[in-house]
């Protein structure tokens, strides 16, 4: 049992916390003394014989099991068992053997001293030693029940958070896919397209392709928790393609990419950026919009000149920039950064690399 000591709320939950702790260490004392002589339970002057070791035993199996609760939530917070299990179970076995022995030393040498059993001026380090092999014993029960403890919730808590991360992508997938086929989109899409097909065949054969790349890629990556950012940038520019057609010269984009490095980020994260560019802003002949792509090492700077139309035309979808950070943060990856100028609105993506 970890045992919570850092600032109580109230002196109610102090005795609490305190309760559990003292009942369970006294219980190690009590067994501990009638192991080693049961015999003295069943007189008076036993008891009182036995009263100076039942007091050390106690307070060294408090010390013990309050570092132990220390160790253990230290240990959780920089080498969670889900991660590391072999480096945490080291970890564990040598940070508290350590404390232990340290421990378990000054408690046999403090009681030694005190209770008359040796001389400063003399001290017999080799006995010391065999007596703090005791404690030590003691100190390795301590340490089993807190490892299989911390391990057992470890192992419950990312069981849940595995299950919570399932119920959150499938939302989260079915909540993209029915942006994707917005009926505006998709309406929007297939206007231009029936205006196109009497005036060029040409561009609305391309139009097509593009669109059913759209589409293609959309159902493709529904199942993956990240992409390449060459197949997003991609996927980006057919989009952007797309668009142009609709808006023609009142959109303009540039996209740069570093070769190299092999990068991921969440699927669709830049046709959310891109949609809710193109959905606020006026995209006009005098006020032409503007979106910029562009990476910069392990970062993408996606911004687009901000000129807000006075109504949005289409109603939000409440999945944009919120679902953006959230699939980040459901990944335990770096925050994506929002900045929003007089004249730019800017989105930095994080670049995940896999390979570390």
């Amino acid at each position: 049992m970890q045992i919570e000591l850092n600032r109580p709320e109230s002196h109610k939950d102090l005795f609490t916390r305190l309760g559990p702790f003292i009942w369970i260490n006294l219980l190690i004392a009590f067994v501990l003394m009638a192991s080693t002589c049961p015999s003295c339970f069943l007189s008076l002057e036993g008891l009182k014989q036995l009263f100076p070791d039942f007091a050390f035993s106690f307070c060294i199996s408090s010390a013990l099991s309050y570092g132990g609760s220390v160790i253990t939530r230290w240990l959780d917070r920089k080498i969670p068992w889900v991660l590391y299990p072999f480096g945490r179970l080291f970890a564990t076995v040598g940070i508290y053997m350590a404390y232990s022995f340290m421990v378990s030393f000054l408690f046999v040498f403090v009681f030694a001293w005190l209770t008359g059993q040796l001389a400063i001026q003399n001290i017999p380090w080799v006995e010391i030693f065999r007596l703090t092999a005791f404690p030590m014993q003691v100190a390795l029960i301590i340490m089993a029940i807190f490892t299989t403890w911390s391990w057992l919730g470890e192992w419950r808590k990312s069981a849940v958070e595995a299950e919570r991360l399932k119920a959150e992508r499938f939302a989260s997938q079915y909540q993209s896919l029915k942006d994707q086929l917005n009926p505006h989109f998709l309406f929007n899409s297939l206007n231009v397209l029936t205006n196109l097909v009497y005036e060029d065949a040409d561009r609305s054969a391309a139009f097509i392709q593009k669109l059913s790349k759209i589409y293609r890629y959309v159902l493709e990556v529904q199942q993956e928790e990240l992409v390449s950012l060459e197949k997003e940038l991609d996927f980006a520019k057919n989009f952007l393609d797309l668009q142009k057609i609709r808006f023609e010269e009142n959109l303009q984009f540039r996209m740069e990419e570093e070769k190299g490095q092999q990068f991921y980020l969440p699927p669709l994260s830049l046709q959310l950026l891109l949609e809710n560019a193109i959905k606020h802003n006026v995209a006009s002949k005098e006020n032409p919009l503007f979106i910029d792509i562009r990476q910069k090492g392990s970062e993408l700077w996606v911004s687009n000149t901000l000129q807000l139309k006075n109504q949005v035309e289409e109603s939000s979808t409440g999945i944009g920039l919120e679902n953006i950070l959230k699939r980040y943060q459901l990944l335990n990856a770096k925050a994506p950064i929002i900045k929003k100028g007089e004249s730019e609105f800017l989105v930095i993506l994080p670049l995940i690399n896999i390979e570390q």
